[in-house]
């Protein structure tokens, strides 16, 4: 396959764990942009957002991303953010596939509920419920939309693999 698959979703929704996988079926690279700028940094995601805030966070992942749009060969896991950004969003269609990972909010919130490791669930409901719908309007771009909920990671990588032999 040409180019890079890059996994875009709300935090919780199963991009690494699916990655990871789906790296290893169709015999690419697997890379996660959170572990990269964690490991750049030498700083926890959370680190990064309490000392340096979320906008100098949304400026890393965005020069992380335009590495992996050069290269090819890769399974990229993004940020919850970085897929939710129009112009990230633009630049990853252009050198890959895009797969929008869709889980409801509730079963993120399930899945989330004991994951210290996540700044922006530190907030009211009604803030993360609106976060959620803005940015499904931008992972709706992606080429292949994915209703994950319920199902295994290896039955969303077979459904993956599947759907980018058609499009």
């Amino acid at each position: 396959m040409k180019g890079n698959i890059f996994l875009v979703g709300f935090m919780g929704s199963g991009k690494s764990t699916v990655g990871k996988i789906l790296a290893e079926k169709l015999g690419l690279k697997f890379v996660d942009i959170d572990s990269q700028i964690e490991k750049n940094t030498g700083l926890t995601i959370p680190e990064i957002f309490e000392n340096y805030g979320e906008k100098h966070f949304r400026d890393l992942e965005k020069k992380e991303i335009e590495k992996f749009t050069q290269k090819d060969g890769f399974v990229v896991s993004t940020g919850g953010g970085l897929g939710a950004n129009p112009d990230n969003m633009g630049k990853m269609k252009k050198s890959g596939k895009v797969v929008w990972l869709d889980v409801s909010l509730d079963e993120i919130l399930k899945r989330c509920e004991n994951d210290t490791n996540r700044p922006l669930l530190n907030q009211p409901l009604e803030n993360i419920q609106k976060l959620y719908e803005d940015r499904k309007k931008v992972y709706k771009q992606a080429h292949i939309h994915i209703k994950a909920e319920g199902k295994t990671p290896e039955d969303i990588t077979d459904e993956i693999i599947q759907r980018c032999k058609s499009t």
